[in-house]
This record gives C-alpha cells, sequence and structure tokens, in this order.
C-alpha cells in the first residue's frame, strides 16, 4: 500500500499497532511517515525500533540503513552519519551500507572518511558502478583530479548507461577545459535519467555552461 496508498498504509499500520503488531508494525508505520512526507518522524521512528530491536543483528543494521537515508532526506547529514555507523556496528561489511555512510560523510564535506567506504565496499564488491561515481565526486572534491577520472572512467566501462557517471564526468571535462565534452556528457545524463535529480544537475550545469564564465 506504500506506493499507491500511503495514507492507507498509514491508517493500516496504526490500527495493527495498537492491536499488538509489534516491531512489524511499528517498522510499517514509520516508512507510512516517509511516504506522506513526514520524514524527520520516520527517521525517529526507524533509529527508535533498530535500537531497541530484539531481532538478529542484520535485520537491524538494515533498520538503521533505513535511519540512515531517511535523515539525508530530512536534511541532517550528521544524524544520517550516526545512523549509518550504528548499522555498520552491526554488519560492518554491507556493502550498501557502506556506501551509504559515504553519502553522508561526502554531504558533511568528509571527503577523506567518504573514500575510506567506498574502498571498503568496492573491496567487498568491485562490480559497483556507483560506488566508483561516489568515489570519484570524492576525490575530486579533495583536489584528485586524475583518481576522479580513472573511477567514472572505471564506472563506464562497467555500466555504460550510469547518467551519474555521466554528469561525473562532465564535471571532470569542464574542469579540464573540455566545453563540448562536458556539454555532450551532461546532454547524456538528461536522456538516461529524465525526471531525476540527476536530469536537474545536467541541466543546471548545461544552463551555467551555454551562459559563459562572465554569468556564472
Amino acid at each position: 500500500m506504500l506506493a499507491s496508498d500511503p495514507e492507507g498504509a498509514n491508517n493500516f499500520a496504526d490500527a495493527w499497532q495498537a492491536t499488538g503488531g509489534g516491531e512489524g508494525a511499528d517498522h510499517c508505520l514509520a516508512l507510512a511517515h516517509l511516504q506522506l512526507g513526514d520524514v524527520q518522524s520516520g527517521a525517529e521512528m526507524l533509529e527508535k525500533l533498530a535500537g531497541s530491536s530484539k531481532a538478529p543483528a542484520a535485520a537491524r543494521a538494515t533498520v538503521y540503513g533505513q535511519a540512515d537515508q531517511a535523515w539525508l532526506m530530512a536534511g541532517d547529514p550528521a544524524r544520517a552519519l550516526a545512523a549509518a555507523t550504528l548499522a555498520l556496528s552491526l554488519s560492518p561489511d554491507d556493502p550498501d551500507l557502506l556506501i551509504d555512510r559515504s553519502v553522508a560523510e561526502a554531504t558533511l564535506g568528509h571527503y577523506d572518511d567518504a573514500v575510506d567506504d567506498l574502498s571498503h565496499a568496492l573491496e567487498l564488491d568491485p562490480k559497483r558502478a556507483d560506488a566508483l561515481v561516489l568515489r570519484a565526486a570524492a576525490w575530486r572534491h579533495e583536489g584528485h583530479l586524475d583518481l576522479a577520472q580513472d573511477d567514472v572512467d572505471r564506472a563506464l566501462a562497467k555500466d555504460p548507461d550510469n547518467p551519474e557517471a555521466y554528469l561525473e564526468r562532465g564535471i571532470l571535462r569542464q574542469r579540464q577545459g573540455d566545453r563540448n565534452g562536458a556539454h555532450n556528457d551532461w546532454m547524456q545524463a538528461e536522456q538516461l535519467a529524465p525526471d531525476s535529480a540527476t536530469s536537474d544537475l545536467a541541466e543546471q550545469n548545461l544552463a551555467l555552461l551555454e551562459a559563459g564564465p562572465e554569468r556564472r
């Protein structure tokens, strides 16, 4: 019901909770809050559930990971980082959790920590093009454009239709003075992921590119 009728899902979970639904009802209610846009409340509920749950460590880690993502949606990367760290204390070799924590770290400007987590994730799962793209962005913010270029090239070799990789490569090409290459990459990102955050960023970059240096 979450996707098609979040209000109905919220009511169902609320009634389930009132009749002794336990942790399952608590989890569903938290997800319904997220779907309805009450992300801070949903994040708090997920974090509380993960901390008090009697479920196995892997399940609790998953819920902490959901809390991490919810805190990012709520615009609180510090809380997201704390939740992701708790998740990894329960499941330290989970590539998804490592990648999620790297996003919180990068949002806070902790790019070295993000690189460490992404490198660990890639050791565990070398096929992760998303981790390569995120690490490329972290390297770029640290000024290591050669390492960023290597990572984004590797990402596109693994996943030639990765819009985030084209977005990042366009940024690197612009930094290197290749305006045409940047333009083509951002156009490709838009075409691959229309009506997405990636497309919005590509469109903004294209607008700045067309405006010219004097109007940026």
